[in-house]
């Protein structure tokens, strides 16, 4: 034990040990539609910007330096854009345009150095009446594109894509039985093998509550091409809130949820379930209400009678190597609320301003048989208005010792930059990481890319001007 013990603490001052800080040139994105950052599993990095008109890639040096820029070209016919995908050390480019009555959809690839190395025509649509809107969901190993739209509310289609062997897997349409799409929908995944998983929240109000169940449609691969189904009865709950996963390593389909027992305004407790991909009829579902302490400590209130945690989301999942899971929740909310304005177009004399309030994270671990082990709170109190909560929340970084929670300490120029290193054992050390005063930075961690297993590259965006950021520990 004692030995344990010493371990445990070797591997927390690892953890905690000096980080270093490396900070690239601005550049104008003035003019970009958008922007994202790419790894090229080299120490470099790759910035693609989408300028509409045109395409650019930039290559940063490990010093982040600004090394070469070049120009990509995929139609001249008014490209759309849908996904960047990193995949290898190379990066490919998925996007549509239309061609007289057609819309087709395509991917490039390129290599590290932008050079293109292959291309494919998906998909092409002759309807002129339609275009589909086309959504984009990535397996664990970055792989598998699982590409999907919905006709009518109800009709589904989606198609698998293997973008490591520029290869369609398989192309599917089904129409579920009494699905709506706003009513129903709650997640598509696709897990290594090109299998989708796709999750709907049935009868989910007060007035159905004993019949509420979720529904798993799922096609690939490992059903023969075949769609199958199979529910998980809710017990009497509500689904306040509900995040999907699959565990590659264990071919288990995991889950963690907050549910609700008389309305849909607060979570009372949290879930997990388990279901093994080879015999879906092999399931593990449990229930825990939140305790009084716990609630009233999250929500800085005094002690008493548990009313549930109200504006809660599941963020993400972490999976544990021996098929136990991480539960990663964050109290937010959005407010809108009017101010006097004098400007002539401004509706009854008011201008409408959102306000966002980011605040406490907080970690559930279970383990995989359901038991829960750990439960730990960590506070943050972030709040922002009119920017889309953009500086907001949280980056999560996982190294090969702990988890890092990430996060700017207020929404404002001048700040510090913290973050929590959170170990397997639920021991956890909050600490500064940087300070931005004077330093004209505007940190966009829920835009930060990991790049390696101890470094991360967060993009700063003020006045139309981005830098990179390059956190090495």
């Amino acid at each position: 034990m004692k030995n344990f013990l010493i371990l445990i603490l070797l591997l927390f001052c690892t953890a905690l040990k000096a980080q270093r800080v490396t900070v690239s040139e601005p550049v104008s994105v003035r003019d970009d539609f958008a922007y994202q950052i790419i790894s090229d599993e080299r120490g470099n990095v790759l910035l693609f910007r989408n300028k509409k008109a045109k395409f650019e890639v930039q290559g940063y040096d490990n010093k982040m330096q600004l090394s070469w820029e070049k120009e990509i070209e995929l139609d001249k016919k008014n490209p759309e854009v849908l996904e960047v995908a990193p995949v290898g050390g190379d990066f490919c480019v998925i996007y549509k345009n239309k061609n007289r009555m057609q819309s087709i959809l395509k991917i490039h690839r390129y290599s590290s150095a932008a050079n293109l190395l292959d291309s494919a025509t998906i998909k092409i649509y002759d309807s002129v009446f339609f275009t589909p809107n086309f959504q984009i969901t990535r397996s664990e190993n970055k792989n598998i594109l699982l590409i999907w739209y919905v006709e009518n509310q109800n009709e589904i289609t989606a198609m698998a894509f293997d973008i490591a062997r520029m290869k369609l897997l398989w192309e599917n349409t089904f129409i579920p039985d009494g699905f709506v799409l706003h009513r129903d929908f709650s997640q598509v995944l696709v897990n290594n093998a090109g299998d989708m998983f796709f999750v709907s929240k049935k009868d989910n109000f007060n007035s159905k509550r004993r019949e509420h169940y979720l529904e798993i449609l799922t096609y690939g691969p490992s059903t023969g091409e075949a769609l199958k189904r199979f529910v998980i009865p809710m017990q009497e709950r509500l689904t306040y809130d509900v995040h999907f996963s699959f565990d590659n390593l264990n071919k288990e389909l995991k889950a963690a949820g907050f549910y609700s027992y008389d309305n849909l305004s607060k979570a009372e407790g949290f879930y997990y379930l388990s279901i093994s991909q080879k015999n879906t009829d092999q399931q593990t579902v449990k229930f825990y209400p939140f305790e009084d302490d716990f609630v009233a400590i999250l929500l800085e209130k005094e002690k008493g009678k548990n009313k549930g945690i109200p504006e809660a989301s599941v963020q993400e999942i972490v999976h544990r190597q021996d098929g136990g899971i991480i539960l990663i929740g964050e109290l937010n909310k959005e407010f809108q609320r009017g101010v006097a304005s004098t400007n002539y177009y401004s509706r009854n004399g008011f201008r409408p301003i959102t306000d966002y309030y980011y605040d406490d994270v907080f970690l559930i671990s279970i383990h995989p048989n359901g038991d829960m082990h750990w439960k730990n709170i960590l506070h943050k109190k972030q709040y922002s208005q009119d920017d889309d909560a953009a500086y907001s929340s949280y980056f999560l970084a996982k190294t090969p010792v702990a988890l890092r929670v990430i996060f700017n300490d207020e929404i404002k120029q001048n700040n510090t930059v913290s973050e929590y290193v959170i170990l397997g054992t639920g021991e956890y050390e909050r600490r500064a990481v940087m300070n931005t005063e004077r330093k004209d930075l505007n940190l966009r961690f829920r835009e930060a890319v990991q790049v390696a297993a101890n470094e991360i590259v967060v993009p700063s965006e003020r006045r139309n001007r981005l830098k990179l950021v390059r956190v090495s520990y």
